[in-house]
């Protein structure tokens, strides 16, 4: 990267393993860039990737987050990623509770069905999710404790978007974005993270919200309407697509590339849309040796240090790859 570029970076949804994964490739990403990754020009967040974004923008480096994600974190002072695996319920839901999730949010799906996300409006037909990550707030004050609280709640410096849907309106909403709703940044992040269906919506000053990734997988589609910064490239992590993937056998595993297609296609037009603003997008995405680690379950515990150590070792080649001019790779 040569001095003076304006640099964004773009962390995806991908639930437990997809955040692995990131980590793995932000190790790959830290020895390509002349600045810290907390540093960079923009930092957009969506789901799990809002975690990683909230903890670099507080000045955590990536050794820190392998650390924690091993397991071997140096601060006892921060939940450990143990007790967050329990409050995720160790791959498996809860049972959820027993009625639809938004009836406001299909009342204003069937008064505008044309102008409505179709899977947004189908969020609300999912029950409301009993689970709950509370250590997740305290994680995030925490590590925003060590640079510094604005007045207005938020991380000072560069600008931090963290991104959910309001789950009666179907709006997307972008947290730290000029005109957002005041939010701290730890409330941002759990609302960002709330699955529908499986984590109760998290509500601030009284409206409730959802998971950012029923809207994009990546919200990388932003930095192409008017309002986004000015960058001149932009570095894209998407664990939930793949331009290579692998050939399961496991049902549950097919039925995850399915979806991973077709989400795929959804960020690869977000791209296009990004390129044609003039701004050099790199994508990385898990390729085979990364989808057999991670199976058919992105919540799935069990598997979160190996997919860590699959990325660690498939990042590095795959964003050569997409350095030498193809733009995009699977890891």
């Amino acid at each position: 990267m040569s001095a003076g570029v304006r640099t964004g970076l773009v962390l995806g949804a991908g639930g437990v393993l997809g955040s692995a994964w990131m980590v793995g490739a932000l190790a790959a990403l830290t020895v390509r860039l002349d600045r810290p990754l907390g540093d960079l020009d923009l930092v957009l967040g969506t789901s799990a990737g809002s975690v990683l974004g909230a903890a670099l923008r507080c000045g955590v480096d990536v050794c820190e987050l392998i650390r924690h994600q091993r397991g071997n974190q140096a601060d006892d002072r921060l939940p450990g990623i143990r007790t967050l695996d329990r409050e995720t319920g160790d791959g498996l839901p809860p049972v959820p509770l027993p009625w639809i999730g938004s009836p406001r949010l299909l009342a204003a799906a069937a008064r505008a069905p044309w102008s409505m996300n179709p899977v947004i409006a189908a969020a609300g037909l999912l029950p409301v999710g009993r689970a709950r990550m509370g250590s997740l707030v305290p994680l995030v004050d925490a590590l925003q404790a060590r640079i510094g609280v604005t007045q207005d709640r938020w991380v000072p410096g560069r600008p931090l978007w963290v991104v959910a849907v309001d789950y009666d309106t179907g709006r997307r909403v972008v947290f730290g974005r000029e005109g957002a709703p005041p939010s701290s940044v730890a409330d941002a992040v759990l609302a960002s993270c709330s699955i529908p269906g499986w984590f109760h919506p998290k509500v601030i000053d009284g409206h409730r919200y959802i998971d950012g990734g029923v809207a994009s997988s990546t919200s990388l589609g932003l930095l192409a309407r008017p309002g986004a910064p000015e960058l001149d490239e932009v570095y894209v992590l998407a664990p939930m697509a793949s331009h290579d993937h692998d050939q399961p056998r496991d049902a549950i595993a097919i039925l995850e590339r399915g979806v991973r297609r077709l989400l795929t296609r959804w960020l690869d037009q977000e791209v296009r849309a990004v390129r044609a603003a003039g701004v050099r997008v790199t994508v990385l995405t898990p390729g085979p040796a990364d989808l057999v680690a991670m199976g058919g379950n992105l919540m799935n515990t069990h598997r979160r240090v190996q997919v860590l150590e699959t990325s660690l070792d498939t990042s590095a080649v795959a964003l050569a790859r997409a350095l030498t001019g193809q733009g995009q790779a699977a890891a």
